[in-house]
Formats: structure tokens, sequence, C-alpha cells
């Protein structure tokens, strides 16, 4: 892939010379293989920049403005976008190339993908963390539903049936008491009539 600069050699305009200088001297100082193609000495070159400039990026009288700069056919943009580019040490992205390892480009690109992998650790830790949560929930979940499976529903009623029995059990306890102290009332009775009828029989005598 050719770096393709559109530029004016006999411009006689001082910043648009200027922006040429700093388009081509950035370029050279980062050994990005480019070339220069005059649009005021071939009008061949004037032609086809001023075609393949979208539209979008003309200016309002129509006529874009040197420099201009294409990756081959691929519009990268005019001075403007560069520096800006330039700024944001994203040069070789705004030119479409691939930084070379060692680059300020090369090392945000690796810091921004180890953030992106650090983030994507972070989420799958806490992923981890929820299923390890959830599954000893679902465990303590067992384990209460084990104690509940326990309770044999038969054992609860033979249980109940045993309660049942012991307070029917009680009152007749009660109505043994109560029999006991009337039987021994008449045994009381029955001695005081004999005892009576022995006095009566020995006055009698």
């Amino acid at each position: 892939m050719v770096i393709k600069v559109f530029l004016a050699s006999s411009s006689g305009s001082t910043a648009i010379k200027k922006k040429q200088q700093d388009v081509v001297g950035f370029l050279e100082a980062l050994k990005i293989d480019y070339a220069q193609l005059d649009i005021a000495s071939n009008e061949d070159n004037r032609l086809w920049m001023r075609e393949n400039v979208p539209g979008e990026k003309k200016p309002t009288s129509g006529i874009p403005l040197p420099p201009q700069i294409f990756n081959e056919e691929m519009y990268c943009g005019d001075y403007e976008t560069f520096f800006e580019a330039k700024e944001d040490n994203t040069v070789y992205e705004f030119l479409g190339l691939t930084p070379p390892p060692g680059s300020k480009e090369a090392q945000q690109a690796e810091n921004s993908q180890k953030l992106h992998n650090g983030s994507g650790t972070e989420e799958h830790l806490d992923d981890d963390t929820t299923k390890k949560e959830i599954k000893e929930a679902e465990q303590n979940g067992d384990a209460h539903t084990a104690e509940l499976e326990d309770d044999d529903p038969e054992k609860n009623v033979q249980m109940d049936a045993q309660n049942e029995d012991e307070e029917e059990e009680e009152p007749a306890e009660e109505e043994d008491d109560d029999s006991r102290k009337a039987a021994e009332e008449e045994e009381q009775e029955e001695g005081e009539e004999d005892r009576e009828e022995e006095e009566h029989a020995s006055e009698e005598d």
C-alpha cells in the first residue's frame, strides 16, 4: 500500500506550503513510505484528487485544497484530520496502516487491549463468583430440603397419635384416683356401721 500525498509545489499560499511540509516531514520522521503527487504541474493528479475526495469532505467552494492524503484509492483525510490524528497518536490508524512494534500508537493499542482483557477477566471472575454463590445456595437449599425430608409424615402421624393417647390416659388416672377415694370412703362407712352394730349389740347384752 502506498500513501499518496497530493500537494501543489508552486502554491502561492504560505499556509498551504506549511501544511504540506508538516505532513511530508512527519511521514518522513515516522519512516512511512509515501508518494508526492503534484497537482500544479500534473492535470491528471489534480483531476483525480478532486474526483476522489468525498463530497462531504470538500469545502463549500467545491474545490479541495492540498494537502490531501490517500492510501492507494482510499481517502484518509486533509491536513486538519491529519493534524488531529497526529495529536492523538493515531496517525497509523488514520493512514490505514498497522503501527510498528514499539511505536506510541502500538503501545496505546496494546494497553487498550490489556484493559479490555482485564475488564473481561473481572467480568469472568464475577461470573465465577456468582456461580459459586448460586452453587452454595443450592447446596444449602438441598440440605434444608433433606432436613424437611427427614420429617417422615408417618412418624409425625405416630407422634400425634402417641400424644393423643397420653392426653387420654391422664383423665383415666384421675378417674382411678376418684374411684379409690370413693372405695376408701365406702370402707370407712362400712367400718363405722360395723362398730355401731357391735356397740349396739353389747349394750343389749
